[in-house]
């Protein structure tokens, strides 16, 4: 232990001689390490933030609307506009096996909504009562539609948590009413606030019964029973291509065409954009992991140089100790401590700046789709890995270099 002491006492003593040298090789080595974790830390902050906005939508929802099918079968010269209806609700819910839920939406945004304190022009929203088991709606207060409500045509709403601020600033929203468009309707509940910010437009919805929405105001396309557009979710996520397929064909038997016409459909798979999100993260937080390491790496080279240079600003001292019987295995034990040494004081230094500066954005307002950027575990260990194999690299040839040195040679070198 005494000698152990000794030789990190030589260490300390030898890198405060040469301060300015010791440093600018430790700034390597940190920058490498913060740098890597950094990096990491935002590509990971930025991946949480947007799995955040998806997970605001609900999980593993899947839209579509009406589009443009061809005029005549096969031909893409004529197109011709169709809308949903009820009916493809009805069909996709009967025929579609590999779809879980199926929920049918009028939306329209051209509404007028007074209360007896403000006005709003929210999107109002008519939806089934389970459409919250398909969608992310948190109630805050009050409560959800239900389906007594739909059967009923009940006028009541559930307000997103911007209309509630908006219509009811201060003052409590549950059982007071609101007109729209000149019809009362009564407020049963209020949601919590969903996405990034108290001004995206899921917080300005309002929802009422579907079947409220379409005795009053139904869609402003003149087609009977339409629908502004479908959510549905596949029974599990790795049958949403079959679902998507099924749904596809129903409605285009529905609607006259074929279900392979590749523009027919006006639609938005969220699973599959997740999944192409999470590639492009993973392949981004590959190359600013790479970008660390190689960071790392030309710290390595500059602790290895300095203990080069160190060896040979020594070689009489080696030469000496050697003479009066060190071994090679001690001269090269001192050396590799200090290689060691240097580049785990380093990293440590580099991984502890990370993680204060990623704690300080923590505190400060993210953007949307952002997260503040967090300590990624596997980032760490791989660090502490990298440092592990650097420290030996600069710290055995250097050492090796110094134990092989002939003690009449070392001590007749000037």
């Amino acid at each position: 232990m005494r000698v152990l002491l000794e030789i990190f006492g030589q260490t300390l003593s030898t890198l405060w001689a040469h301060k300015l040298r010791s440093f600018l090789t430790m700034f390597g080595i940190a920058w490498g390490v913060g740098s890597l974790l950094l990096l990491v830390g935002l590509g990971e902050g930025f991946r949480s933030g947007n799995k955040k906005q998806f997970d605001s939508l609900g999980e593993n929802v899947m839209f579509i609307w009406g589009g443009r099918a061809p005029a005549v079968e096969g031909s893409f010269n004529g197109m011709r506009q169709y809308y949903l209806t009820y009916k493809d609700f009805l069909d996709i819910r009967r025929d579609c096996t590999d779809v879980k839920a199926v929920a049918p939406v009028i939306s329209r945004g051209d509404l007028r909504s007074v209360s007896d304190f403000f006005q709003s022009s929210g999107q109002a929203m008519g939806v089934p009562a389970y459409f919250n088991q398909i969608r992310y709606l948190p109630i805050n207060e009050g409560r959800w539609l239900n389906d007594l409500d739909d059967a009923q045509k009940r006028p009541v709403i559930v307000l997103g948590d911007e209309a509630r601020r908006l219509l009811f600033p201060g003052r409590p929203a549950i059982g007071s009413t609101i007109l729209i468009n000149g019809i009362r309707f009564e407020v049963i509940g209020t949601l919590l606030p969903v996405g990034h910010g108290d001004n995206n437009t899921l917080n300005l919805r309002m929802f009422v019964p579907f079947n409220t929405m379409n005795q009053y105001f139904p869609p402003t396309v003149n087609v009977k029973d339409s629908i502004s557009f479908l959510n549905y979710q596949p029974r599990s996520r790795d049958l949403h291509e079959m679902a998507k397929l099924e749904v596809h064909k129903t409605i285009a038997r529905n609607h006259g065409f074929d279900y392979r016409s590749p523009d027919a459909f006006d639609e938005w798979d969220t699973i599959r954009t997740v999944d192409n999100v999470g590639k492009i993260f993973d392949a981004m937080n590959a190359f600013l992991g790479s970008v660390g390491l190689v960071t790392l790496a030309l710290g390595a080279i500059g602790i290895i140089n300095i203990m080069l240079v160190a060896v040979a600003d020594r070689t009489r001292e080696i030469g000496l100790r050697k003479a009066i019987g060190a071994t090679n295995g001690s001269i090269m034990f001192q050396f590799f401590v200090e290689g060691a040494f240097l580049t785990l004081l380093s990293g440590g230094i580099g991984m502890g700046c990370a993680a204060a500066l990623m704690a300080a954005l923590s505190k400060l307002p993210s953007p949307p789709g952002f997260d503040p950027p967090k300590l990624v575990p596997m980032t760490a260990a791989l660090a502490i890995m990298a440092l592990a194999i650097a420290g030996v690299a600069a710290g055995l040839y250097p050492a090796r270099r110094a134990a092989m040195l002939q003690p009449v040679e070392a001590l007749r070198k000037e």
